[in-house]
């Protein structure tokens, strides 16, 4: 039997940390934000919000997903944490960058202190903005992760 050499074993517990440690990776943008969890729908995404700019980053696994059937729930995560309004979109279903309209009558989702996660039912949801779901009306509840 071959023994693995040095640099293999040194190699792969370093190669499986880096993959890894990139799921939950923000943009250097959003580097020092901390995140607020939000589940909408079948998807739970870690929101980071920024001046103007927000970022989206899908944590569970789904089969398949598509950026046509994710957008949507982020779009809808994205406007819950930050108050705002989406203006545009861009990523893939597993990462979302959004442009924000903020008005002064826009309330930033009270968040909070610690490591919670929050779960939101939506309530009334109409297809509107070529984003495809606008949420109108959601519940969301706190729990601890």
């Amino acid at each position: 039997m071959v023994e693995p050499s040095w640099a293999m074993r040194c190699l792969l517990p370093c190669l499986v940390f880096l993959v890894s440690a990139a799921c939950d990776t923000p943009h250097p943008r959003f580097a020092g934000v901390d995140p607020v969890r939000i589940t909408m729908g079948q998807s739970t995404f870690d929101v980071r919000v920024k001046g103007g700019e927000a970022e989206a980053i899908r944590l569970n696994a789904e089969w398949a997903p598509r950026p046509e059937a994710v957008a949507p729930r982020a779009v809808a995560a994205i406007e819950r944490v930050s108050g705002c309004t989406v203006r545009r979109l861009d990523g893939d279903q597993a990462q979302f960058f959004a442009r924000l309209k903020c008005s002064k009558d826009d309330r930033p989702m009270a968040v909070m202190p610690g490591r919670i996660e929050y779960e939101c039912d939506i309530a009334d949801a109409y297809v509107n903005r070529g984003l495809g779901e606008a949420v109108t009306e959601m519940t969301c509840t706190p729990r601890r992760y």
